[in-house]
């Protein structure tokens, strides 16, 4: 008996730390997210290179990954178009500014204001600072309440 509850144990802690959400980020120019896993199904939306998303589940083949992202809604994308090698951001408020440093007092950058739903990959935090890329490689900094970054 204590045989079988340790094995049903293990089985569940396996497909509970497998459902465990982690960061992704689409590290291509443009990818589809589906509404489904598969290219058959219905186009939800268009994103661009550097938006996260938090990787919720999988197809049974496992080449799509069921993600939600800033707005918690989910969709399906196939995983060639994303990676974990690097942490990337999102704005969430309407617009933002985007300085040339870490601070207010630094003037704003040519990437200045940054739009809703603007990606970034991050490249290194200062206190409540991020520092930010965008797809063509303008950098800038945004204070952390402004973006979901994952």
């Amino acid at each position: 008996m204590k045989k079988i509850i340790s094995v049903l144990f293990f089985i569940a802690l396996s497909l509970l730390w497998s459902a465990q959400a982690y960061p992704l980020c689409v590290k291509i120019n443009k990818a589809n997210l589906r509404t489904g896993p598969g290219t058959s199904y219905e186009k939800a939306w268009e994103v661009y290179k550097y938006m996260p998303f938090l990787k919720v589940g999988a197809s049974t083949s496992g080449d799509w990954f069921a993600v939600k992202d800033v707005d918690g809604d989910i969709n399906w994308i196939h995983k060639k178009l994303i990676t974990t090698s690097f942490k990337c951001a999102v704005v969430k408020k309407a617009s933002v500014n985007v300085r040339k440093g870490p601070g207010t007092n630094y003037s704003t950058s040519s990437l200045s204001p940054a739009a809703q739903y603007s990606s970034f990959r991050v490249l290194k935090k200062k206190g409540k600072w991020v520092r930010v890329k965008d797809e063509w490689d303008h950098i800038g900094w945004i204070h952390t309440d402004y973006l979901w970054i994952q």
